[in-house]
């Protein structure tokens, strides 16, 4: 298989198994999404889920957030993990949404970058699932995929998102991006991974890690 009948491949397998593509992560507005992402840092979906209806019963924007002290953020979003680095973050970005963007959140890399403990991967998720801005975001999920399958040398994130740019149509990257992170879960995950489920990785797998799993699993 050439490289494009490999994407070609992934593309349609894709939206075969995922033409309704559910959002993981629970929100009402870019600014719920925007802490939502950022309390997944390190932490599942599942539980973030658990957690923002208890933060957000008590401040879904950011003029209420400033009302609570960075004490009380941390303690509601302790269960995240990094709580202390993310609690001081909420409360941060708050006040510059407040001050320099009249409460809303920036349709703009630039400025949500600029916003405490928003990193490039936070600020892309943020623009194309609050605002339908075309954007890559690579999470461990699609950075391992990218890997499997022969589409990038896992050498970092930075690498794998301009290759999935530079190999995936345009058009495509809002919806894609989420139906590899599903697929990663499903069909190919880190730990417990299943081979004869992962017909991607199966039909279109890098050979040395074909292999490499071939070996781990005869022993």
């Amino acid at each position: 298989m050439t490289k494009q009948e490999r994407v070609t491949f992934v593309i349609n397998t894709l939206k075969e198994l995922y033409p309704e593509i559910p959002i993981p992560l629970n929100h009402k507005d870019p600014y719920t999404l925007l802490i939502a992402v950022l309390l997944s840092a390190q932490c599942t979906d599942v539980r973030v889920n658990q957690i923002t209806p208890l933060l957000f019963a008590k401040a879904d924007n950011p003029y209420d957030m400033i009302k609570m002290s960075v004490e009380e953020i941390k303690e509601i979003i302790r269960p995240c993990g990094l709580s202390p680095m993310k609690s001081k973050g909420i409360h941060g970005l708050s006040h510059i949404l407040i001050d320099k963007h009249g409460g809303e959140v920036p349709q703009s890399f630039e400025y949500l970058e600029e916003l405490p403990a928003v990193g490039h991967k936070t600020a892309s998720v943020v623009m194309s699932q609050a605002f339908g801005v075309p954007a890559f975001p690579v999470d461990t999920h699609i950075h391992r995929l990218m890997y499997r399958w022969n589409l990038s040398n896992g050498k970092n994130v930075v690498q794998t998102e301009k290759d999935a740019k530079r190999l995936f149509p345009e058009e495509i990257w809002n919806d894609l991006h989420l139906q590899m992170i599903w697929y990663g879960r499903e069909y190919s995950p880190a730990r417990g991974w299943d081979l004869e489920k992962d017909i991607i990785t199966r039909t279109v797998g890098k050979k040395s890690v074909l292999s490499e799993y071939h070996k781990k699993t005869s022993r």
